[in-house]
Order: C-alpha cells, then structure tokens, then sequence
C-alpha cells in the first residue's frame, strides 16, 4: 500500500483526545484514521451490494424488453386477481 501524507485541522481538545486515545490503543492516529475510513467505506459497501437471496437469484428470469417494471407488476396482478 502506497502511503501518502495528509494534514488534517480539528478542534485542539478533540485532537489532544484522539492522541490520548490513540497512546491509549498502542497505535498512531494516522493508523487510527485510516481503520476508521476504512471502516466507514466497508459499510458503504456493504449496504450497496445486493444481500445473499438476491445475488443468488441474479440472471436467473429473462424479463421481455420494452415492458417496464410497472407494467410487468401491473400485468401480474391483472393476471392474478382477473382484472
């Protein structure tokens, strides 16, 4: 992994606080905020992916070209309820 510096400016307390907690958990803030960041962007990622069903379920209906999604839903409940 390619590391880059960066200068970051935050509220003097709030910067004292995380140097604390960083010496606290035997790390560096830059380790912190890079677990941090990495964090945040893995739950990202998370919510973005389609859940286990659904990737499983993926390619598996051939759905007909120039029917939108309302008008397939429309035409199923015709179907089922004899509309």
């Amino acid at each position: 992994m390619r590391v880059t510096k960066l200068t970051l400016s935050a509220d003097k307390d709030l910067i004292a606080e995380a140097k604390k907690l960083a010496a606290a958990e035997g790390t560096s803030l830059s380790s912190m905020f890079t677990r941090l960041i990495g964090a945040v962007l893995s739950e990202r990622r998370k919510k973005e992916q389609p859940g286990p069903i659904t990737r499983k379920a993926t390619g598996l209906v051939k759905l007909p070209r120039g029917k939108s999604d309302r008008d397939l839903i429309a035409d199923a409940l015709a179907e089922r309820y004899g509309m």
